[in-house]
């Protein structure tokens, strides 16, 4: 264990091919933490506080990660060694498995985690996603354990396969983002700002070229990222995020049909209306008195 009048970082073996770093900046200045590991570990990176920049290709690329969210990487074609500079006031927590422990962890049932699948074996793997209260619990008593060393092993054994099962429990968490592979890091990030962009912008989106010419990627590489990362088209994906934050508006009952189908980008009532009925097969109006 590392201690300095800042704060601690510490690497726990947990067993072969199973790690837990954890890593506490209580200064006002930022820190760095490296850890060398080889190509065949898979990373889950969890910021519980503050702020933190994941470093590659000797520090040539920067990758943040905020407040209560999380990374994971894995490339089976390069060395990726954790490279992490730490923000002042931040706490961070790396998981490391080993893509053997890892798939060991999922047999019998590896189809449910896709990139165990023989067509994924190979790729680079990386998703973003929120820190879910239940994951957060695990997070904080992995980071502030007060017990005996004897079982400190042991408690970190159960916490960090807590925390995976949480992680990978993404059917009753749609915070989790698809599972997606691009070709590298830079286009994940130009896929994100387009999937943020018509969000920020579902009321009057741009259209696939205009979107394609603000993150400055190929029309055609924007349409086969997208589809990849988030499972569905551009639009397709702005459609199903409209009726769900519509469905939400209509939840809290602060706003009628027509105020809400505006709100979301319909010019016309009827418009929305057909929309939502085909998509929860019920008009907006009786789903509000059913509720």
């Amino acid at each position: 264990m590392k201690n300095t009048a800042i704060g601690t970082a510490e690497i726990t073996r947990i067993e072969d091919g199973f790690q837990v770093v954890r890593v506490k900046n209580e200064g006002a200045v930022n820190e760095s933490f490296k850890h060398d590991i080889d190509r065949s570990y898979i990373q889950f990176h969890f910021c519980l506080k503050g702020s933190v920049q994941l470093a590659f290709n000797e520090g040539s690329y920067q990758l943040p990660l905020m407040e209560q969210n999380s990374y994971l990487l894995y490339n089976p074609t390069r060395d990726l060694p954790v490279n992490l500079q730490i923000g002042a006031h931040s706490w961070v927590i790396v998981v490391l498995v080993s893509i053997k422990k890892f798939h060991s962890l999922f047999s019998p049932d590896a189809d449910h985690v896709s990139f165990l699948s023989a067509d994924n074996r190979d790729k680079k793997y990386y998703v973003d996603g929120k820190v879910s209260p239940s994951m957060a619990v695990a997070l904080h008593q992995l980071m502030n354990y007060n017990l005996n060393d004897a079982i400190k092993r042991l408690y970190f054994k159960g916490k960090a396969y807590e925390l995976l099962s949480l992680y990978f429990n993404t059917k009753d968490d749609p915070d989790v983002e698809a599972c997606p592979f691009l070709v590298d890091e830079k286009n994940m990030a130009k896929i994100k700002m387009a999937k943020d962009i018509i969000i920020n912008r579902m009321t009057d989106p741009p259209s696939l070229q205009e979107l394609a010419t603000e993150i400055a990627l190929p029309l055609k590489k924007l349409k086969e990222g997208f589809k990849e990362v988030y499972g569905d088209t551009v639009y397709g994906f702005l459609l199903e995020h409209k009726l769900e934050y519509a469905r939400q508006l209509l939840d809290s009952g602060q706003h009628n049909v027509n105020e809400v189908g505006l709100k979301v980008g319909y010019s016309t009532g009827s418009h929305f209306i057909s929309a939502f009925k085909k998509k929860y097969g019920t008009t907006p109006k009786k789903y509000i008195m059913a509720g």
